[in-house]
């Protein structure tokens, strides 16, 4: 199926609601090491323009006060980090905590790897919260036991989705449809199969693809972007599925303007959260 806005038609978002912040929904997001704090910065951006009311920020202490500047709307929760720059093991209990105060949480974002990332991974998955796991944290999951009662977003790009799927990056270029069901299926997630056109999968197969954009749409910071407006509509209410198509076309589409009023190539990752709300539906 082709996501276009007829497809989006048929997954509305919840309707905006007026009231205080806790009715636009809270999202948590985990992201961001010494090398790569701007990833947390650029999520929480997006989360915050996509129409989510309340913000938190879990990262590692050495930026937190860096962060707390940047982003005012923000509380910002400084955790342990290790001599490279990213979170301890330690920090996964901390996390899960944080998970349980909220109602989304977008994880893996600049995160470093490492064997921490498989115990957030765990922690959040056995939170209440909804999820969307991204970068880092993509290499440390495993095929789940159980279900929860909403199924996870996993925001794979191509060695993320071979990451996850065991396998060269090569077959997921020959078939990145095929890859998509099958993670789709593995992990009980709606998964994102990134590229030049992408794919949104659900778990018992179902397909919509987007070729929307523009070219400077592949750039750095863009699928942290990308996860800030998933967070923001899983904290807004909507259903995994629903979240996901519409933070694709929202995201391809705030390319799409920026190609026309700057050009095709060289606007800045920052600049397509600022695109958002104007194409929200009213």
């Amino acid at each position: 199926m082709k996501l276009d806005r007829a497809a989006l038609d048929a997954h509305p978002l919840p309707p905006i609601v007026d009231g205080g912040k806790e009715t636009k929904g809270r999202v948590l997001i985990v992201a961001g090491s010494r090398e790569v704090p701007g990833a947390a910065l650029l999520a929480a951006t997006a989360a915050m323009r996509a129409g989510a009311g309340k913000l938190r920020i879990a990262t590692v202490e050495s930026i937190t006060v860096q962060l707390g500047i940047a982003m005012p709307e923000a509380m910002v929760v400084g955790l342990p980090e290790d001599d490279e720059g990213g979170f301890t093991s330690g920090a996964a209990k901390a996390i899960g905590g944080q998970a349980e105060k909220v109602d989304a949480v977008v994880a893996g974002p600049g995160m470093m790897k490492g064997e921490a990332c498989a115990k957030i991974a765990d922690a959040l998955l056995a939170s209440d919260a909804r999820l969307a796991l991204d970068a880092a944290l993509l290499h440390s999951l495993e095929p789940p036991d159980g279900g929860r009662s909403t199924a996870p977003v996993l925001l794979p790009h191509v060695g993320e989705l071979a990451a996850l799927l065991d396998c060269d990056e090569e077959k997921i270029e020959r078939d990145p449809v095929g890859c998509g069901r099958r993670a789709a299926e593995l992990y009980r997630s709606v998964v994102l199969v990134k590229g030049v056109t992408s794919h949104v999968v659900t778990p018992e197969g179902a397909v919509w693809t987007y070729d929307g954009g523009a070219p400077g749409v592949g750039v750095s910071g863009s699928g942290d972007v990308l996860a800030g407006i998933v967070g923001a509509l899983l904290a807004r209410g909507a259903e995994p599925l629903t979240a996901l198509l519409w933070a694709v076309w929202l995201h391809g589409e705030a390319g799409a303007a920026l190609g026309k009023r700057i050009g095709p190539i060289g606007f800045l990752a920052r600049e397509m959260a600022n695109e958002v709300p104007a194409l929200l539906p009213r």
